[in-house]
């Protein structure tokens, strides 16, 4: 038998493997985003640690394997574990509405509750002369609407609710101006500059970048051109500009910092391989056109029938109907109750075509369009107000399709049990003039005869504008909606959805009513409690 001695390295790395039977944990910080996702994909090709593995990827290693394995071999579950966070700012809330539409995505958005939105100016589209005037006075006019808004409910709140002896001013004050804001977010137009921070997946990313590219807004395409190449480019670095700022000011060595920021500090550029083929979505944006063009040959000139805020629909109709309807409902402004009354009446061959149509032009590597992740339990077609439904949009675990924001449906006012009325603090008046005159620049936009302008004129529409769309969940998620959006801290908008969801699982399933920790939305509240 042959025996080698060992080397004193050998002994070493001896000496500190882990017993099999301890299993090691260790946070990672430092890796690029792209670099960490290759490391993590060869723990299915290779039988190294990840700290070995990470010491010898190099950037130009990692863009290889993911050459090879994401985009030949389509290996995209590998884009799942390259995360990146971005920073989006000075964005209209009409395009941050659309950045958000991901089933994958986590973030965080300014809030109307907490900030004052004067402040945040406004996104303007390219329109011509005289349209450019009509949309500058309306968003004007609806600024100044919000201001006096703002004020007038503030007052009426401090007038009906005094201040109790053991809350400081400054506490109390904050307390009704987010009450006040939650009133005067209704004018807010969907024009409104906002800001917001997201950390998504690289396949997300690839995916938004692709849908926003897609779409028939200049600043919504515009913003998916600058996502992919925030990706591309050097990212900021908190801690390189940090110690630039030190070696300027002469408190460390500037040869030393040079020297640190070449070595360990690099330019680092989070997802450049992975994001290098996001394109326009071609499947996405003839199907829109095409299936827009069938709901208008299906409904013809119909009226719109009243609908209730949610409606839960049943279980009686197929799954080729849901299909179909699902389809077509995000290409008009019918409920899906009515819509799938045309959709059901129709023979089977027509509704066998219409789902096909859906998925006629995709390509190899296209999802099926969201119209059909069908066949969910629980799925509630929910009328309400945009800035309502700006919040209920943040749920993940479920299906949302979601309509055109028009103004076909009308306006809410804001109502909150135990708070002051518009009337009452004779504010009603002034407000549905706002909204009136909103309206009415809108339609002037609308149909001016100029298609882009058209398609711009939404940003136009305030908050308090109401909007429909379709929602598919699991009871899980059912009940954790009417929950979470039922409690007195949430906004009295979708409190009141939140309330008729759980009316509505109820009526249908009484024997599960007891399992949901729901709040009366009906009761006036503390209006200092938050």
């Amino acid at each position: 038998m042959l025996v080698r001695a060992m080397t004193d390295n050998q002994k070493h790395a001896a000496a500190k493997k882990p017993s099999q039977n301890t299993t090691e944990v260790y946070a990672i910080h430092g890796a690029e985003p792209e670099v960490l996702a290759y490391a993590m994909a060869k723990y299915s090709r290779s039988a190294l640690t990840m700290r070995e593995s990470l010491t010898e990827i190099s950037s130009q290693r990692a863009e290889q394997f993911l050459n090879t394995f994401y985009f030949q071999y389509g290996h995209r579950s590998i884009a799942d574990l390259a995360h990146i966070p971005f920073a989006v700012e000075r964005l209209s809330l009409l395009a941050a509405i659309s950045l958000v539409d991901e089933t994958r995505w986590d973030g965080q958005e300014r809030s109307t509750r907490y900030q004052d939105f004067r402040r945040s100016g406004w996104y303007t589209p390219h329109l011509s002369g005289r349209l450019h005037g009509v949309y500058t006075k309306a968003i004007d006019e609806l600024f100044a609407s919000y201001d006096a808004l703002s004020e007038g409910m503030f007052a009426a709140l401090k007038a009906a609710v005094p201040q109790p002896a053991e809350m400081k001013a400054d506490a109390y004050a904050r307390t009704l101006k987010a009450r006040a804001f939650d009133a005067a977010r209704y004018l807010l137009p969907l024009a409104t500059n906002t800001s917001l921070g997201q950390i998504v997946n690289a396949r997300t990313l690839e995916t938004q970048v692709s849908r926003l590219l897609s779409s028939p807004f200049g600043e919504i395409r515009e913003l998916g051109s600058k996502l992919r190449a925030a990706a591309s480019e050097p990212a900021w670095n908190v801690q390189r500009d940090k110690l630039e700022e030190l070696a300027g000011e002469g408190v460390v060595n500037p040869e030393a910092t040079a020297q640190i920021l070449n070595d360990l500090m690099p330019p680092v550029r989070t997802a450049p391989t992975l994001v290098k083929y996001a394109e326009k979505n071609e499947y996405l944006m003839v199907s829109r056109s095409e299936l827009a063009q069938a709901a208008r040959e299906l409904m013809g000139e119909a009226e719109i029938y009243p609908a209730p805020m949610v409606d839960l629909l049943d279980d009686e109709e197929g799954l080729e109907v849901e299909l179909a309807t699902s389809l077509l409902y995000g290409c008009c402004h019918y409920s899906y109750r009515q819509l799938r009354g045309a959709v059901a009446a129709l023979s089977e061959a027509r509704r066998d075509e219409l789902i096909k149509l859906g998925a006629r032009h995709r390509g190899a590597h296209d999802e099926l369009l969201r119209a059909f992740h069908a066949g969910r339990g629980f799925r509630f077609d929910i009328l309400m107000d945009i800035g309502g439904f700006r919040d209920m949009h943040r749920h993940r675990r479920c299906v949302q399709l979601i309509q055109e924001f028009s103004d076909v449906h009308g306006f809410d006012e804001p109502v909150c049990p135990g708070q002051p009325t518009l009337e009452a603090a004779g504010l009603s008046i002034a407000y549905g003039r706002a909204m009136e005159a909103a309206f009415a620049a809108y339609r002037a936009v609308r149909d001016s005869g100029d298609v882009e302008a058209a398609q711009n004129s939404q940003y136009l529409l305030p908050l308090g504008t109401r909007c429909r769309a379709m929602f598919k969940m699991d009871f899980a998620e059912a009940l954790y909606i009417s929950e979470l959006r039922s409690g007195i801290a949430g906004h009295f908008s979708y409190r009141r959805v939140a309330w008729e969801m759980y009316r509505a699982v109820e009526a249908r399933h009484p024997g599960l009513a007891a399992l949901f920790r729901i709040e009366d939305v009906h009761v006036p509240m503390d209006l200092l409690k938050r």
